[in-house]
């Protein structure tokens, strides 16, 4: 799957906007083409990332989807990068529930979930290109750990 043709940010946040606030009928009668689209548009925002670093987005897959083998790329260089490899899986996790489960009852709640998902993913690389480094202790510890003056009790009551 090619990424979505909706290059810019504004028209990405403006397509999942869109599916967030679609009526469940509506997201019904196209639920395999609306989770492979925030597939793609997951693959767009990661590719903006890479481009933005210089490099060319890959073509290729890693465990059968390219937004993963993007989230891959764009991490060689910058550790920081490996914060959104979570967010990455989540969105194929949830495409994967919708497209391999059509007849659930929650398939609409599924969907909105992965337009989420794409959301904090697209904010979350418009904030790293926007400021460098943005991300480094991003669900993480790093700082606490780093710090020798603080014990684990002072931790437990930051």
């Amino acid at each position: 799957m090619n990424p979505s043709p909706i290059a810019s940010q504004a028209g990405v946040m403006d397509r999942i906007e869109e599916i967030l606030a679609a009526p469940d009928a509506a997201l019904a009668s196209g639920l395999s083409a609306v989770a492979q689209e925030l597939l793609g548009l997951g693959e767009t925002i990661i590719a903006r990332w890479i481009e933005a670093q210089g490099g060319i987005p890959t073509q290729e897959r890693w465990e059968g989807f390219r937004v993963l083998a993007l989230q891959r790329q764009g991490a060689k260089g910058d550790p920081s990068f490996n914060a959104c490899r979570e967010t990455c899986r989540e969105l194929v996790y949830h495409r994967n529930l919708v497209v391999l489960d059509p007849g659930h009852p929650e398939v609409a709640h599924r969907l909105r979930l992965a337009a989420m998902v794409a959301r904090h993913l697209a904010l979350f690389i418009d904030g790293k290109l926007a400021i460098a480094g943005l991300g480094a202790f991003c669900c993480s510890s790093r700082p606490l750990r780093e710090r020798e003056d603080v014990r684990p009790a002072e931790i437990l009551q930051a």
